[in-house]
C-alpha cells in the first residue's frame, strides 16, 4: 500500500528521500487516474526493492503539484535522493500505460 503524502509533508518527506522515489499524482476525480490507480498500487508492491511509492491527491492541492510542474493528470514523477530525475506525464501515460511507468522504474535502477 502506497502512503498519502500531503502538502504538509511532501517536501520534507522528498527532500529526505534515499534512493528511488515515485510520486503518482492523481485526483480521485480523475478517471484515468482512478483506472490506473490498482496498476500503480500493483507496482508498488512488486517494486518495493527498487523504490518507494508515494500517492499525492491533487484536489485543493494545486499549488503543490504546480510547483513540481505537474500540469495535467495522471502524471508520475521519479525522485533519486530527493532531486526530481524524471517524469511521465498524462500522454505518455494515455499511449503506454504501466509498460512507460516500469520501463522508466528500470531504467532508473539500472
Amino acid at each position: 500500500m502506497m502512503e498519502h503524502l500531503t502538502k504538509e509533508n511532501f517536501e520534507d518527506t522528498i527532500s529526505n528521500s534515499k534512493g528511488l522515489v515515485m510520486v503518482d499524482f492523481f485526483s480521485p476525480k480523475c478517471v484515468p487516474c482512478m483506472a490506473l490507480m490498482p496498476d500503480v498500487e500493483k507496482l508498488s508492491d512488486d517494486k518495493s526493492d527498487v523504490a518507494t511509492f508515494y500517492a499525492f491527491d491533487t484536489t485543493g492541492n494545486m499549488r503543490m503539484a504546480m510547483k513540481q510542474k505537474v500540469m495535467g493528470i495522471p502524471a508520475y514523477l521519479f525522485y533519486k535522493d530527493g532531486e526530481k530525475v524524471a517524469t511521465l506525464g498524462k500522454e505518455i501515460l494515455e499511449d503506454k500505460g504501466m509498460a512507460a511507468v516500469t520501463a522508466k522504474l528500470d531504467e532508473l535502477t539500472v
